[in-house]
């Protein structure tokens, strides 16, 4: 099994309802920059450790790093709901600095869904944020209105199959099994790593099935449209340097298949003020798990400079 160079501390802080797992590195001093990590949807904090094991061993002393799961994710309370909604992930963000960090600018990374958490916080809140790295937090496709009644019905449909557990997330024998989805998931992934990593995206429980460390709620679809014209104007008040970084695999046109293409999340960020495109060879949409050292001297690079 893969073997972490830089364990991380675990701790838990209440936040709007929940109780949420917070993970640290380093021990920095109390007047540096802190570094927050974002995972993106069905992920967990724990994603990052290869990238911080990356780091170099300056860059991990001169600051707090922190990774959090988001509510319903990992080792972080499931809040009594039948969906999730996109607004809440900024609201906890916003109560997470406030509480280990009040007053104090940021240096902010998210990634896959947490990149696009970040992206809108940063717009919301420009002063907070020191530096900002984005990756492959792409958004959605643009909407158009006569979607809306069709979009309303599906989140309604999908809530009735919640409740009748159609959307149950599959459970594994062992966390083989786990590792053998992780790997199927992702080709790039070695087998060391993902060995380690079921054991932090999944739990068994009494009877010794592994289950999903992720709310099956999470799968709900989102019953409003994605208004691409709101995004270009949170993201035209983003006042600090942007680094968006992507995988040179293309996952959001493999994902999206022509609804959305790179061609088109690249026109939105011009709307970003002070924004540079980043590209990693060799990998897919888990760039922290495919390249986490070219990702990692990547980071160090920006937020150092």
């Amino acid at each position: 099994m893969y073997q972490v160079l830089r364990p991380s501390i675990s701790s838990w802080v209440p936040l709007r309802g929940c109780q949420y797992h917070v993970r640290q590195w380093g021990t920095p001093a109390a007047s540096a920059t802190p570094l927050v990590l974002a995972h993106g949807w069905m992920d967990v904090a724990a994603s990052y450790q290869f990238m911080l094991d990356a780091f170099s061993e300056a860059f991990v002393q001169q600051r707090p790093i922190i990774a959090f799961d988001w509510r319903g994710y990992g080792l972080t309370e499931a809040p009594a709901t039948d969906s999730y909604w996109f607004p809440d992930y900024l609201a906890d963000l916003d109560a997470l600095l406030d509480t280990l960090y009040p007053g104090q600018t940021i240096d902010l990374v998210g990634h896959s869904m947490g990149g696009n958490v970040v992206m809108m916080y940063a717009g919301a809140r420009p002063e907070r944020i020191r530096r900002l790295v984005n990756i492959e937090g792409f958004g959605m496709p643009a909407t158009r209105p006569s979607q809306a009644p069709g979009r309303m019905g599906q989140w309604l449909d999908e809530l009735k199959a919640t409740r009748q557990g159609d959307k149950d997330l599959k459970t594994y024998a062992s966390a083989d099994g786990v590792a053998a989805r992780l790997m199927k998931t992702n080709p790039r992934l070695s087998q060391d790593k993902a060995d380690w990593l079921a054991q932090h995206w999944a739990q068994p429980d009494a009877k010794g099935q592994w289950h999903i460390l992720g709310d099956a709620a999470h799968k709900v679809i989102n019953p409003y449209l994605y208004h691409a014209e709101e995004t270009l104007a949170t993201y035209s008040r983003i006042g600090c340097p942007v680094l968006a970084v992507e995988a040179t695999d293309d996952s959001l046109g493999l994902w999206w298949k022509g609804k959305y293409t790179l061609d088109e999340y690249h026109e939105r960020l011009k709307s970003v003020p002070q924004v540079q495109i980043a590209r990693i060879e060799n990998a897919g949409h888990m760039l922290q798990h495919d390249q986490p050292e070219q990702l990692a001297q990547m980071l160090e690079n920006f937020l150092s400079s």
